[in-house]
């Protein structure tokens, strides 16, 4: 989904990319990735590559661990050995959601799933194979065109349903992949920053989200507030998981997520 996004965007701003599915490059295997890297001889490496099926993650640790910790490892080590710095994406998921003000890049992470735990893992990979050329993007509640996501949910179930239960405790910031992807490659033209935050302005619950988009679409479906706890899922969420940063001269600003929403629906996707 990310990765359709940021070949298209990059293209459209005139760089010159070389993109491979996980069919073609298995990040896990870095031998494979060294040689993917040396053959594109690039400037820069976006990695899009990660385990994003949270509750899997749950009873298949080991194989999230692989892709979101040592494959995003391999990723920034292949990289640096071929003379290229690293883009890097996390997640809000690497914090417990325990407060009521946006993270910001100095606070501390406390991963409650095993999700969580392995993206951290990999912001850690990322700092010690590429230590002086990385840049760290956590972002939240991606959704876009190219793959399943909570809007294309909603729009199918609202066309099936007359009403629908949407949590309204988990609190977050929806980030459109089109703009994330137009974010991640204006960093690709400047020097590394780290560890940086970019997400949709704006915040709100599932629930809202839910609202907006059924709204948006002009369909006929109530939208009802529910709990996370009532719902019974294999890994804990974060409740509350706004982004904010301390470096605003520095981190790209994406407008806010319901211009992101009405973008994702002007291109007439289908629901999934």
């Amino acid at each position: 989904m990310l990765g359709q996004d940021v070949v298209s965007t990059a293209q459209a701003a005139g760089h010159e990319s070389t993109a491979l599915s996980r069919a073609e490059l298995d990040v896990t295997d870095f031998a494979a990735v060294k040689r993917a890297v040396s053959a594109a001889t690039p400037d820069v490496v976006i990695n899009c590559a990660a385990w994003t099926d949270v509750d899997g993650a749950e009873s298949s640790s080991e194989a999230a661990d692989a892709v979101n910790g040592p494959g995003a490892g391999n990723v920034a080590r292949a990289a640096t050995a071929a003379g290229a710095w690293t883009i890097h994406v996390s997640s809000d998921y690497v914090f417990d959601g325990f407060r009521r003000e946006p993270y910001v890049e100095s606070d501390e992470p406390r991963p409650l799933s095993a999700y969580g735990r392995s993206k951290l893992a990999g912001e850690l990979e990322v700092a010690l194979e590429a230590p002086a050329s990385h840049t760290i993007v956590r972002s939240s509640w991606l959704f876009g065109a190219g793959g399943r996501c909570f809007p294309a949910t909603i729009l199918r179930l609202a066309a099936e349903r007359d009403e629908l239960t949407v949590v309204d405790d988990q609190v977050g910031c929806p980030t459109f992949t089109g703009h994330l992807a137009r974010a991640l490659t204006a960093l690709a033209t400047q020097p590394s920053l780290g560890l940086v935050h970019v997400a949709g302005a704006g915040w709100c619950s599932w629930f809202d989200f839910a609202r907006e988009v059924v709204s948006s679409a002009g369909l006929e479906c109530e939208i009802k507030p529910g709990r996370t706890a009532d719902l019974e899922r294999p890994a804990a969420r974060p409740l509350y998981s706004v982004l904010g940063t301390e470096r605003p001269s520095e981190a790209p600003k994406l407008p806010d997520w319901r211009e992101g929403l009405a973008e994702y629906l002007a291109a007439g996707v289908s629901a999934v």
